[in-house]
């Protein structure tokens, strides 16, 4: 009678579930880690270890979490989780943006317009605390591990204290200074713009070309070389894409080296650069002769009356003409026109010529509507009087040309509205202004600073460095009320700051300590100045909100946490935009502070794009939420797209991507499972094995483990999450899935409990888990800690507790022992095509089916004598055949030393019933007359013995 052998077999045994079903698992581990303060532990674990700062970009208070946002805090996680895997102490303090605009025009959408300003901060301070609380919860939910009970707010007292006293260490350095200048300006902000808050958008304006009238031809004539003009009038010519800033303009411009030319047409005379004269003649309509040509140089200082001097007395004034490199041949008439409050160039020109700030003209006001009084224009929005203004041009007869142009131009990147520059009494920190203590510019410090910075990747260096080299100087104020204060007190006759600034801004961080920004706007001046009261008044700008985030070194680092965290930081992680936000902004302040950046090495990554590469967007409908991924998915799965996407440059994500993603996570799953199910009934502390006292074939296993090891751990040192994940996927894909665990099935299985052979390949799982769950738990950080608590032995009650594994030695590491492996596997890859072409035919349904037959020389079998007995466990066939009397024919295989190809055939041998193995011996036995001989000594006997496989 048949007799039943599964009582015999070791078959796995796990409470680790196939099903992943992590969004119903993954929340349970965060009540575990909220109820034990898992971060804390961490903390308190790791406090004497080397440290290694993070320090966290503040996202801005306002709207729920969007895709980027979880990118970015995920990898900001990977990076802390695998340094306190790599033996450091990383502690991890969350910030968030509170200040600015977005948030007041919250306030204003919900309470109108026109609030007091202390209702205002009051409210705002509110939704701002309303918004933190919302984002945490989604940023805990991704499994983001942080000081989530003590994060820094920029709006908390403390910070808003510790910005005031950056700003008075910015102002006693001498980097500070009050002047006229063209900024970035938004009608709809009412305010200043940084640089990293304008965008480029296509836009089509009405383009003019405007001739200024010759106000003395005699000196026209004499600059040309002429003893007078052939004609009495005549008309030097504009191009401009901004009619609106013709009301403005105060100077015209021409290059020195250029030459220009006085041209005869039919409507008189033009001056055009030579270059330009048959282009603007064909444009024009005109035909025309060059009379005359002179250098531009010979130009300067000559006059000419405003476009708008015939219609209307308000325009009765000249232009003069300034020289002026910047000038092009590209487009235009060669010669541009200068209204210096509404261009830096414009501004820069006519400041070096003369001009005051007081007779700068600036008709624009904050709204973007011309003063009342503007002649002609006056109350009108400047985009709706260009028509206005080119009807006027025309009646005055100065209009040569109107066409309409398509160009790149800046917008609010809040807004999205078109903005202008605007010269306007601001608040800067000079870029090239030389410090009080006369040492280096801010921008020579700041450019050294980058190349002090390590760069993840490597262009990020150039473009920082770009950007900081081309930059204007930084415009610290704006008119708004939901911001630090520019806590200074101005003379109200002359606008001279207090001569005690530094002091007086000391005294008002006191109390802004305590009180918040509000302490400010309730101040008395009495309480600080005394008698002098009568002679200030309070600043009413407030501080950019890039300098709120870009001095957190100062007042996180070494201010509100400083007891946690130092400076400078290890890290900064952002968005690639960040070169022109918050990497800029900090390296910017920390270069005035303490003459070096806040951080020594910088990573950036890019944004998500659709599969077709599109940017997602509401309008297209290809956004993907975050907490979609999570509520369908699972955490994991998310994290795992993020650290398997090279975010290097755009991250694509779709549907079928991340069923991809679900795929490679099944897979890692399953090793894990299959592991674990194996290492049912292993007590580490009774029957692991040394690794040199294993089976040949476990010691190869923990050796590639080592390898796997020092590639991954080296791949998380420089940030290459993707390497990681692709590295863990192939090891567990091929190296585990295919390989070793598909040959140590029947050992585990098959032999005794407590045979060597069994313990031997349990030990070699047990310590590729514990490496393994290591690797993982930076990524797959709720599904490492599930592994985890389904270990064997004892063990402490997090993977995050732990260190990379060193129960891994290369004990099959020589050069020697790695070629004789490799060169095996090279016959079990040809084998298993062999094999494979077998079932395909129909022969066999499988490897067990089919005895190898391996020809090899005589050098194969002295290296591998040895082994020959076990060769059938390695190929996973019921026999294996060996001819060595020379390779004649079969599959050739190109080894490192010697020489062997492969053939099969049908195994006819009777079948045992518990190996499934076809051998010659099955039946011999009487008590076993089902089983082969090695079953019968593992079921009945002392067990088979394994050395190699």
């Amino acid at each position: 009678m048949s007799m039943d052998y599964k009582s015999t077999i070791n078959l796995p045994q796990t409470a680790f579930p196939m099903r992943g079903d992590l969004p119903k698992r993954e929340p349970g581990w965060l009540a575990q880690w909220s109820e034990v303060d898992r971060y804390a532990q961490i903390q308190a674990r790791t406090r004497s270890r080397p440290v290694f700062l993070l320090h966290d970009g503040p996202p801005y208070a306002n709207g729920v979490i969007h895709l980027g946002h979880a990118i970015n805090k995920i990898l900001k996680d990977v990076v802390v989780k695998s340094k306190v895997m790599a033996g450091f102490h990383a502690p991890y303090v969350p910030g968030w943006d509170c200040h600015g605009m977005p948030i007041e025009i919250q306030i204003e959408k919900q309470y109108g317009k026109g609030l007091p300003t202390a209702e205002v901060l009051s409210k705002a301070r509110a939704y701002a605390q309303q918004q933190v609380d919302r984002q945490k919860g989604d940023f805990q939910r991704l499994g983001v591990l942080a000081d989530w009970k003590n994060p820094y707010l920029t709006m908390n007292p403390v910070n808003e204290a510790g910005e005031l006293r950056a700003l008075a260490e910015l102002l006693k350095k001498g980097y500070i200074y009050r002047g006229l200048k063209p900024v970035n300006w938004c009608f709809d902000c009412g305010s200043a713009l940084a640089e990293a808050e304008v965008e480029y958008h296509d836009r089509t304006d009405s383009t003019v070309d405007v001739g200024f009238a010759f106000d003395d031809p005699q000196a026209v004539a004499k600059a040309f070389g002429l003893a007078e003009l052939p004609a009495a009038t005549g008309q030097i010519v504009i191009w401009t894409t901004t009619p609106w800033t013709l009301p403005a303009n105060q100077a015209l411009n021409v290059h020195p080296e250029f030459e220009y030319s006085l041209v005869s047409t039919e409507r008189g005379l033009l001056l055009l650069a030579r270059d330009r004269v048959e282009t603007c003649l064909a444009d024009y309509g005109l035909s025309g002769e060059v009379i005359a040509s002179a250098p531009g140089a010979a130009l300067s200082e000559l006059r000419f009356r405003h476009p708008l001097y015939a219609a209307d007395p308000g325009y009765a004034r000249t232009s003069p003409i300034y020289l002026a490199d910047y000038v092009t041949l590209d487009t235009g008439t060669g010669i541009v026109h200068s209204a210096p409050a509404y261009g830096v160039e414009d501004f820069q020109s006519c400041k070096a010529h003369g001009l005051t700030d007081d007779e700068i003209i600036s008709p624009v006001m904050g709204d973007g509507h011309y003063v009342p009084g503007l002649p002609l224009f006056g109350g009108l929005m400047i985009w709706e009087a260009n028509p206005q203004i080119i009807k006027a041009l025309d009646a005055a007869g100065s209009l040569l040309r109107q066409t309409r142009h398509a160009h790149s131009y800046m917008h609010c990147w809040r807004h999205k509205t078109p903005i202008i520059y605007r010269a306007t009494s601001q608040w800067f920190a000079g870029m090239d202004k030389v410090p009080a203590d006369g040492g280096k510019t801010l921008r020579e410090v700041a450019l050294e600073g980058v190349e002090a910075t390590k760069f993840y990747p490597a262009w990020g260096k150039q473009r920082l460095y770009n950007m900081i080299a081309d930059r204007p100087d930084w415009t610290l104020s704006r008119q708004r009320q939901w911001g630090v204060p520019m806590a200074f007190f101005l003379n109200k006759e002359t606008g001279a700051l207090h001569p005690r600034s530094v002091e007086l801004l000391e005294e008002v961080a006191r109390r802004v300590e305590v009180g918040g920004i509000e302490a400010w706007q309730s101040l008395d001046p009495r309480e600080l100045l005394g008698d002098e009261a009568e002679q200030y008044e309070k600043n009413r700008d407030t501080l950019d909100v890039w300098f709120d985030s870009g001095t957190t070194h100062w007042h996180v680092l070494r201010g509100s946490h400083a007891d946690t965290m130092t400076f400078p930081a290890d890290l900064y992680l952002e968005g690639s935009d960040q070169h022109r936000g918050w990497f800029h902004s900090s390296l910017l302040t920390a270069s005035m502070l303490d003459g070096r950046p806040p951080y020594k090495a910088l990573l950036t990554h890019g944004f998500t794009v659709d599969a077709e590469g599109r940017k997602m967007s509401k309008s297209l409908g290809n956004g993907i939420e975050p907490q979609d991924i999570v509520n369908k998915m699972g955490a994991d799965i998310l994290r795992l797209w993020v650290a398997s996407t090279d975010y290097r440059q755009e991250m694509s994500l779709s549907d079928e991507i991340l069923k991809r993603v679900a795929d490679t996570y099944r897979r890692i799953r399953n090793t894990c499972r299959f592991l674990l199910g194996n290492l049912d009934g292993f007590d580490p502390a009774q029957h692991l094995l040394p690794p040199e006292a294993g089976v040949k074939l476990d010691q190869w296993a923990i050796t590639q483990a080592h390898d796997v090891q020092q590639a991954v751990t080296a791949a998380y040192e420089r940030y290459d999450f993707s390497d990681v994940v692709q590295r863990v996927q192939n090891y567990c894909t091929n190296e585990l899935g295919s390989f070793y665990l598909d040959i140590t099935k029947d050992r585990l299985y098959t032999m005794p409990t407590d045979s060597l052979g069994r313990r031997s390949a349990q030990s070699a799982m047990y310590r590729i888990l514990q490496a393994l769950v290591r690797w993982l738990a930076p990524i797959l950080t709720f599904t490492a800690e599930e592994v985890w608590a389904c270990m064997p032995g004892e063990r402490d009650e997090s993977v995050l507790f732990e260190t990379w594994y060193d129960g891994l030695d290369a004990v099959q590491g020589s050069d020697a022992q790695r070629a004789w492996w490799n060169d095996l596997l090279a016959l079990r890859e040809t084998g298993s095509k062999v094999l494979e072409g077998m079932r395909k035919a129909g022969e066999v349904g499988a490897s067990l089916q089919a005895t190898l037959d391996l020809q090899v020389d005589a050098d194969w079998l002295e290296r591998y004598a040895e082994a020959v007995p076990e060769l059938r466990f390695f190929f996973i066939t019921s026999d294996v055949r060996i001819q060595a009397e020379g390779v004649t024919g079969g599959e050739a295989v190109l080894l490192s030393q010697g020489s062997a190809s492969l053939a099969a055939s049908v195994n006819t041998d009777a079948k045992c019933v518990r190996c499934w193995h076809q051998r010659p011996d099955v039946g011999q036995h009487a008590d076993h007359p089902e089983l082969c001989g090695r079953c019968v000594d593992n079921v009945a006997g002392d067990g088979e013995t394994r050395v190699w496989f």
